[in-house]
């Protein structure tokens, strides 16, 4: 027995038990549906409702926020908005958008990508009342750098409002799920089949330790040099993916109609698909929430680095994430899918189904794709890192020694991720993933309002001209 079977023998009753609470899951039209998903879907729609749909209001301001129009370099914190939001980027767009799409056209059909795609539109809500009590509840280090998250809102704003016990419960159970969510061995491992089989190198060990010293040379720099990487990495990605798609398309152009046709009228037509529309919506969903991550709280850790005075503006900003995540990247990927047809091919499933459609037009494709692959793993792994040093550091304290040491035993563990399958430890990972939600979204709900009061004066003090636009000589927002 190895290494690794070891492992999954000693970890399997505990996952299997943590999996089944999380991963609960009711019957509806033949299919076993987690209640999870639907906790973080209810709550992209009640903050929708309840702030007025800001996904729409607030689109435009968002966009000259990320540009730096409302916000001067002296403020406190480590990013610029740009920058916080490539790093948030980084830990959502990825495989799930290039093969998690695929699944769910080939389970569900085309019409499940609308599903996605209001899913992705009503979790811009919740991105932006996380965000705001990120930077909100934030604490300023003695060094300079930036702690927040969902651990420190939860733990002070409950306290704030008499709920003090029930606010470090809550915070504690957060980051520790936080830290077992940060096992990101599944990325390392596909990363490395996917340069195995576009290259033929087959040393997974070496693959690990390159990739944990790329790593560890990042994070043990801090939040700065991830913000650096990932504004530099996200961007470049997304637009060679992005890129390639738009040719795609347009040697497919008269198809395009159709595809968006298919994807409205069968997410409302009962036949076809698996499940009908109760499938296809149900698929869409759940890929919508397992791909944009609103609600689980992972992004505020890293939007909460910002350098701002107000809160809000980095909530604002925040609502990008889900449109950029979901809207475009995987409607992008949906549509390439559907024009052709590589989700009727027998025999492919995720990213291979994605790759066959690139290589229809693009035989070589399948490897640029490997690498775009590998780059998507790692700057998740950064960012997931980050996110699992700051709960560390919530638990233990912010000393310099003890977070050095977490993030050495963090790099070593991931190493051993090309070479290993741990099942287990993988499904314990996804569980604790969708473990974080439980307590973020309780704490949401309760300080929601708080968040509402928040948005609407700083929306009525930029209109008004309190708020300066930078460079602005006047002194009045335009």
């Amino acid at each position: 027995m190895n290494l690794d079977q070891y492992i999954d023998e000693a970890i399997s009753p505990i996952t299997g038990v943590i999996s089944g609470v999380i991963f609960f899951s009711v019957n509806i039209a033949g299919l076993d549906v987690p209640v999870i998903a639907f906790w973080l879907i209810t709550a992209g729609f009640i903050f929708s409702l309840y702030f007025r749909f800001p996904n729409i209001r607030y689109f435009g301001l968002a966009l000259s926020i990320v540009r730096g129009r409302y916000t001067r370099d002296d403020e406190p914190g480590d990013l610029t908005h740009f920058q916080a939001l490539s790093a948030a980027l980084s830990g959502t767009v990825g495989i799930g958008n290039i093969a998690g799409v695929a699944v769910a056209i080939s389970i569900g059909g085309p019409g499940a990508m609308f599903w996605m795609i209001l899913a992705g539109v009503l979790g811009m809500a919740t991105k932006i009342v996380e965000c705001t009590l990120g930077v909100a509840y934030r604490r300023i280090n003695p060094d300079g750098t930036v702690s927040g998250g969902p651990m420190h809102y939860i733990h002070k704003g409950l306290a704030e409002r008499g709920l003090k016990k029930l606010g470090q419960v809550l915070a504690t159970l957060f980051a520790i799920f936080g830290i077992g969510a940060s096992i990101t061995l599944f990325q390392v491992n596909q990363a490395f089949t996917q340069f195995s089989e576009a290259t033929g190198f087959q040393d997974g060990l070496a693959f690990g330790v390159v990739i944990a010293v790329a790593v560890g040379l990042v994070i043990i720099a801090g939040i700065r040099k991830v913000g650096l990487v990932a504004q530099t990495l996200v961007p470049l990605m997304a637009f060679v993916y992005l890129a390639a798609g738009f040719i795609i398309l347009c040697l497919h152009l008269e198809q395009v109609p159709a595809a968006f046709v298919s994807i409205f009228v069968e997410a409302f037509a009962p036949e076809g698909v698996s499940g009908g529309v109760i499938g296809a919506m149900i698929i869409g969903l759940q890929r919508a929430a397992y791909s944009n991550e609103a609600g689980i709280g992972s992004a505020a850790i890293a939007h909460s680095a910002v350098k701002t005075r107000e809160p809000s503006s980095e909530g604002l900003v925040a609502l990008l994430e889900p449109f950029i995540d979901t809207v475009v990247v995987s409607t992008m990927t949906a549509l390439i899918v559907i024009v052709t047809g590589a989700y009727k091919i027998q025999g492919l499933s995720g990213i291979e189904i994605t790759s066959a459609a690139y290589a229809s037009v693009f035989p070589w494709f399948p490897h640029i794709l490997a690498v775009a692959v590998i780059l998507f793993a790692y700057t998740t792994i950064l960012t997931w890192s980050y996110y699992s040093v700051k709960c560390w550091a919530y638990l233990a304290g912010e000393s310099y020694w003890t977070n050095l040491g977490y993030k050495l035993v963090y790099c070593l563990l991931l190493s051993t991720g090309a070479v290993v399958s741990m099942q287990a430890t993988i499904e314990f990972a996804d569980a604790m993933f969708f473990a974080m939600a439980i307590p973020n979204v309780i704490a949401l709900y309760i300080l929601g309002p708080q968040v509402r009061r928040e948005i609407e004066g700083y929306v009525t003090r930029i209109r008004s001209g309190a708020i300066r636009r930078v460079g602005n000589v006047a002194g009045h927002a335009d």
